[in-house]
């Protein structure tokens, strides 16, 4: 049926993004100028516009706001034509609480690439690389800035984790990993459940919580099987939904857990200079992920109750000693994240000490480049996460990020930081269920750096808060891999990973903010 088609579902989208242009733009009244020393913008323009004096920044940038609102006189329009009549080709005029032009074209892009990303009427890869293609169609940037994020180092760095976790898969020390649980475990379900799914949460702070979820599944699904775990059950729900809840509670406890954790630390220094540095996240990120990865699987015990007729098997046999292929690998592997906790000190990028230890793994015999070649999502890793950067920058650039944190920002002024960063939580934990959590984080930080850096606030408080938010993404099935992973399983249905997501996000979050609020005070963060 033609309604149903995904060309049906193209047009629609297309559709929204044109009903976006032509709607009003709001034109605003405050326009900030920069590089006029001597002012000579403003002596052309004195009778329609003033000067405010408490937003100057610096010597040659003010603020002018229009004295007639409305008038063809008190628009973006009439002061660059001035800027022209003047001869200062060097002056720059920008909207402070207007929509420039520029910033309508992106939100017409943006429209359109959240409903197909929802939607997925064509994969999620394509919609990333049509990132690109529409920033450079709408004349929102040239084809350089465009392409560059998706090879940005975060990019690069995200891929070097997810070959790691190939690494492991290959060397056996997964095959270890499930063979140690099940010893410690017995036959008893909800203790293998917890054993399993808490291990494996908390391992997924250094290594992506995609991975980490993938080789749980792959460990627990032989086990299930054996002892006839029906799809459907609660005993399924509880040991399959764990599991994706639990890794991605943890993927915000280093930076290596998640791209959302990277991708905001990168914005951060884009937008502030400010850096995050390995080991500081971890101090600051890594009890919360310790506290909400337990309580995540709390809370799907006590939603699905596993029945406890279903035993597993028990097996005698021992597995043996190290083998010499796994003992390089952690190695390689135990170095490589040294170098990135020390980053600080020797001041190496991540992606390039990433990279070493994915040569070395290569080098020393762990993988052959058709092990990376055949089982590294190449448009995960390229093209979704360059394409969440890619986006997020231009939000940026085009002038939309400070539209909305000056139209946000006087609902939060003069109330703390405890305010903004309860808000940006809340949103972030919902928006990143309808995308990917990269490109939440990337769409929000360039709206609420601004904000906190008009109220005052720290704007690493910020970056930290939404890359953990960002992690809750528990109400859809595609928000976030984990979810999708176990979800084709089939041992759950999209309405049960709903159905615990809407105990789960509130409680989990309470948290994160308890943490922020006790934790942070005593590092003296906030």
């Amino acid at each position: 049926m033609f309604f149903k088609s995904n060309g049906f579902k193209l047009c629609i989208g297309l559709l929204l993004g044109v009903i976006v242009l032509m709607l009003p733009r709001p034109e605003g009244v405050e326009f900030k100028i920069s590089g006029d020393v001597n002012q000579n913008l403003y002596a052309a323009v004195a009778d329609h516009f003033q000067i405010l004096n408490e937003k100057t920044k610096k010597e040659g940038s003010y603020v002018l706001a229009s004295k007639n609102p409305g008038a063809p006189e008190a628009t973006g329009d009439f002061l660059k034509a001035q800027v022209k009549n003047i001869g200062a080709s060097k002056i720059t005029v920008d909207y402070v609480d207007g929509l420039s032009p520029t910033a309508k074209r992106f939100l017409a892009i943006l429209v359109v690439l959240i409903f197909l990303f929802v939607v997925e009427p064509i994969p999620l890869e394509i919609t990333a690389i049509c990132i690109g293609v529409f920033l450079v169609v709408m004349g929102i940037t040239d084809p350089k800035d465009a392409w560059a994020p998706y090879m940005h180092p975060v990019v690069i760095f995200i891929m070097c984790c997810l070959i790691f976790a190939i690494a492991l898969d290959e060397s056996g020390l997964t095959k270890r990993l499930g063979y140690f649980i099940i010893k410690k475990a017995g036959n008893n379900v909800t203790r293998f459940t917890f054993i399993i799914a808490i291990g494996l949460g908390i391992a997924s702070t250094v290594m992506h919580d995609a991975a980490a979820c993938a080789i749980g599944i792959v460990t627990m699904l032989p086990m299930m099987r054996a002892a006839g775990v029906e799809q459907g059950s609660n005993t399924g729900k509880f040991m399959m939904l764990s599991l994706p809840f639990a890794c991605s509670c943890g993927g915000m406890g280093t930076l290596i857990g998640g791209g959302r954790c990277m991708v905001s630390a990168a914005f951060l220094k884009e937008y502030t200079g400010i850096e995050i540095t390995f080991f500081e996240w971890i101090k600051y990120a890594l009890p919360a992920a310790l506290l909400t990865v337990p309580a995540a699987v709390c809370i799907i015990y006590l939603i699905f109750r596993p029945d406890p007729k279903y035993k597993l098997p028990e097996f005698d046999d021992e597995i043996g000693p190290f083998k010499p292929l796994e003992l390089k690998t952690m190695a390689i592997i135990g170095v490589t994240f040294c170098l990135w906790l020390t980053k600080g000190i020797h001041g190496i990028d991540y992606s390039i000490t990433g990279m070493l230890g994915v040569t070395a793994l290569v080098l020393f015999g762990v993988l052959k480049w058709e092990h990376i070649n055949d089982n590294l999502e190449w448009g995960t890793a390229l093209f979704i996460f360059g394409g969440g950067i890619s986006l997020g920058l231009a939000m940026g650039y085009s002038g939309a990020s400070d539209y909305f944190a000056n139209l946000f920002f006087p609902l939060i002024q003069g109330k703390g930081w405890l305010v903004l960063f309860v808000g940006m939580c809340v949103f972030g934990s919902l928006v990143t269920n309808a995308m990917a959590n990269v490109a939440a984080a990337a769409l929000i930080l360039p709206i609420v750096i601004p904000m906190a850096q008009m109220e005052g606030i720290n704007p690493t408080i910020l970056a930290l808060g939404l890359g953990m938010a960002t992690s809750f993404a528990m109400l859809l099935v595609i928000g976030c891999p984990p979810n999708a992973i176990a979800y084709s399983y089939r041992y759950f249905k999209a309405s049960d990973l709903t159905k615990a997501g809407l105990v789960a996000t509130p409680i989990l979050l309470g948290i994160l903010v308890l943490v922020a609020a006790v934790w942070w005070k005593f590092l003296g963060l906030v």
